[in-house]
């Protein structure tokens, strides 16, 4: 979410969610990593004990890991309705595929 015009609080909002608090803390672990092979600093890390809603403060970016219902239930978008949304990953088209067929001799 591009949060420039509607908060001083940071520049954008990555959210995402994952199926497990497992994945949720994994997920967060790759945000760190990534960020500090960028030279990039670290502000604060909060909820990765637990992996409910992991919160990880690039000062710029700031990145809301949610586990299940967690992310319906704090419904970050809804509260920032007025931010744009910005599509970080395309859905995968269903292509058709011809499958090859061999014969056998």
């Amino acid at each position: 979410m591009d949060m420039r015009k509607v908060s001083d609080i940071t520049d954008f909002f990555v959210i995402v969610s994952a199926a497990s608090t497992k994945r949720c803390q994994t997920i967060a672990e790759h945000i760190e990593e990534g960020l500090h092979k960028a030279g990039e600093p670290i502000s604060s890390m909060e909820g990765r004990k637990e992996g409910l809603w992991i919160l990880v403060d690039a000062y710029d970016v700031v990145a809301h890991v949610f586990y299940g219902d967690t992310r319906k239930f704090y419904n970050l978008e809804g509260l920032w309705g007025d931010a744009p949304r910005i599509s970080l990953c395309q859905k995968k088209r269903k292509t058709s595929s011809s499958k090859k067929t061999s014969r056998k001799k």
